[in-house]
């Protein structure tokens, strides 16, 4: 008989520096008037055209988004600057995106009264990879001090995370593994161009974790995992074009396309029907109606989507208790939103209570995976 997967823990590493919307704004702002007075003679002739200014209130309608989570605040808010500065590391010194992995994934094992040589194998599951290798799963893994199992890196943009539980849960099934780390760190900042007005305030920094084990080990409380489903369906509206071929075309290596763009407007329209009629699809498939969904952790990109996206799926506008919200406050976090939802706010549940970790993003890829409160 196969292993029934379930989910012990969560952990969640925050970033000490925070921005608002007012900060970000003020430094977008000085740096659109620098840009426009150095560049009067071209505005003026009409061979470029001037920057608008950004605004709380355009931001926080387009969003929801009222602050965001950063490793490197002031550099950020600098107008000449306007990108993070992490100072490169020593290859005998753990890179960032490890370190912070790590502070997720010791949270994850204190959690569930788990130690670091109890796990088989370490998923590092994100969008924005440091390096190309060694995987910083296997960095991960030996940080932890687990000196035997295996790691490896996985990529599926925003819905990495949901995609790695899936892994580690056919890990279980099959007999495997018996604990998988699923770890989300994302140093989103370094691929934003924080002088783009419509994109400048979209993400933020953190880190999650996840600990996927067969249920005859779990902690009494935990989360049965009742089903998963991954879909992906190419799309070029969400887009980042830096990867290890960019030296090979140096003249272009500076160009906005090396970070984050994308076409907002046709991914609202494209993912969200595509999204509902996934999680509805697979709701009928387990037999569950929309009363028995006590709580939806969606992805968190955009407060509008979730609000569609959670009408179609509850069949009425959702309240805050049943599809929370952390966007306000982390902004986008890429593949940890969802799992930020989840950590933050499902502990509260009793047992029996369904809900969903439900991912999406660039691919377009997204990821649903129903859990039951045990315990």
């Amino acid at each position: 008989m196969n292993a029934i997967p379930v989910i012990s823990s969560t952990g969640l590493f925050t970033p000490q520096n925070s921005i608002s919307n007012e900060e970000l704004v003020e430094s977008y702002n000085a740096y659109a008037d620098l840009h426009n007075r150095k560049n009067a003679d071209a505005i003026a002739a009409g061979e470029i055209a001037a920057l608008d200014h950004s605004s709380v209130e355009f931001i926080e309608k387009a969003s929801g988004i009222k602050s965001r989570y950063v490793l490197s605040k002031e550099p950020i808010l600098d107008p000449e600057t306007m990108c993070p500065r992490l100072p490169e590391r020593s290859n005998d010194e753990i890179s960032i995106l490890a370190e912070i992995g790590v502070a997720a994934a010791r949270q994850a094992l204190e959690r569930a009264g788990r130690k670091a040589e109890d796990v088989d194998a370490v998923l590092c599951a994100c969008s924005n990879m440091q390096r190309a290798y060694p995987a910083i799963a296997v960095e991960i893994q030996d940080a932890l001090g687990m000196e035997d199992g295996f790691g490896f890196d996985m990529n599926v943009a925003c819905s990495s995370a949901t995609f790695g539980i899936q892994t580690a849960a056919d890990y279980i099934r099959s007999g495997s593994a018996k604990s998988v780390l699923v770890i989300n760190p994302e140093i989103c900042s370094g691929h934003l161009n924080w002088r783009d007005r419509d994109s400048h305030f979209i993400f933020g920094d953190v880190a999650t974790a996840i600990l996927v084990e067969a249920k005859d080990m779990a902690p009494a409380s935990h989360w049965e995992i009742l089903g998963t489903k991954l879909k992906t369906k190419f799309s070029n509206n969400i887009r980042n074009n830096f990867g290890f071929l960019n030296r090979a075309h140096p003249e272009t290596r500076d160009d906005d396309d090396k970070l984050f763009v994308q076409e907002g407007r046709k991914v609202f329209k494209e993912v969200v029907p595509m999204v509902a009629s996934m999680i509805c699809e697979q709701m009928d498939r387990f037999g569950l109606q929309s009363t028995d969904m006590r709580r939806l952790w969606l992805h968190q990109a955009n407060t509008n989507m979730n609000r569609l996206i959670a009408s179609k799926v509850l069949g009425h506008e959702a309240s805050a208790d049943e599809s929370p919200t952390v966007l306000d406050t982390y902004a986008n976090t890429s593949s940890a939103g969802s799992i930020i939802a989840f950590h933050k706010h499902s502990d509260d549940l009793s047992e029996g209570d369904t809900g969903l970790i439900c991912s999406f993003g660039a691919g377009y890829s997204a990821g649903t995976v129903f859990v039951r409160k045990m315990g």
